[in-house]
């Protein structure tokens, strides 16, 4: 028998991946809200998946998806507590400069 793609499992799977990378380097808030999308992506799918196991292939991109879009959501809180943590204590000026002086080097 043949067995359909199982809808938003392949999204979920790309914004959970997509979530991880912006996360890292875009201070957090974009890998949240994507990876805030893709779980409810992954929870739609699994969901879909759940009420009739037999008739869509694909439940592992679901679960991956959900997996990664769990790691960029907390990685993005990560990032984005340590952004506000280092705009607030003034070590951003710290690193500023001594960004410049080791640019100044090259």
């Amino acid at each position: 028998m043949y067995k359909e793609k199982l809808p938003y499992s392949q999204s979920a799977l790309i914004l959970g991946i997509f979530s991880i990378v912006t996360a890292c380097c875009c201070w957090g808030i974009i890998g949240i809200i994507l990876g805030i999308i893709g779980l409810n992506n992954a929870n739609k799918a699994i969901r879909i998946h759940n009420d009739d196991p037999h008739s869509f292939d694909g439940i592992n991109n679901a679960q991956t998806g959900r997996t990664t879009a769990i790691i960029g959501i907390v990685v993005g809180v990560v990032s984005m507590l340590w952004h506000i943590y280092i705009l607030t204590t003034g070590e951003y000026q710290v690193l500023f400069e001594e960004f410049n002086n080791m640019s100044d080097e090259y």
